[in-house]
């Protein structure tokens, strides 16, 4: 398996949540979606996505969301529709829904936080570098925004751009 599935051995590891092969799958998905994207950033962005599902499934209430690069594993994730749903199954928790709607534009650290709070919860580590603003110096853009949220019940809600996402 990969590093990445494996992560640090006192930490629990995504490679629980799906099988290499599907994992594998969601990776690619992600590369083919970002001509030119290395392996490695693929496989991170794909484990970050995991995690935010785990916490969202977790959590359903705290008004979590992704960063716009971590969105880009999610993504990956609901585009394999049986790993998906097989996945929100397994954590056992409510199956977490994608609602698009705010500007990707609006970038809130206090979401970010503590959506990256709840992951460590749920006894993950957390790639920092890949949940920073919009633009991040080190991490290339992906091809989609993360325009989205896990519930309507979010911080960030559905609405004309002009509004204040965290009203």
């Amino acid at each position: 398996m990969h590093d990445t599935l494996n992560e640090r051995p006192y930490m629990n590891t995504v490679g629980a949540l799906v099988s290499e092969a599907s994992f594998m799958g969601v990776v690619n998905t992600v590369k083919d979606n970002n001509p030119g994207m290395e392996l490695g950033l693929a496989e991170r962005i794909v484990a970050e996505g995991l995690k935010f599902v785990a916490a969202c499934s977790r959590f359903p209430r705290d008004g979590l969301a992704p960063s716009r690069v971590v969105d880009e594993g999610w993504h990956g994730l609901i585009l394999h529709t049986k790993v998906y749903s097989d996945l929100c199954e397994q954590l056992g928790g409510d199956f977490v829904h994608h609602f698009p709607g705010w500007d990707p534009m609006n970038y809130d650290p206090s979401v970010l936080e503590r959506t990256r709070d709840r992951i460590r919860q749920c006894g993950y580590s957390v790639d920092d570098e890949l949940w920073g603003p919009p633009v991040s110096a080190g991490v290339p853009l992906v091809s989609v925004a993360a325009n989205c949220q896990h519930s309507t019940e979010c911080a960030i809600k559905p609405m004309p751009t002009p509004q204040d996402p965290r009203e």
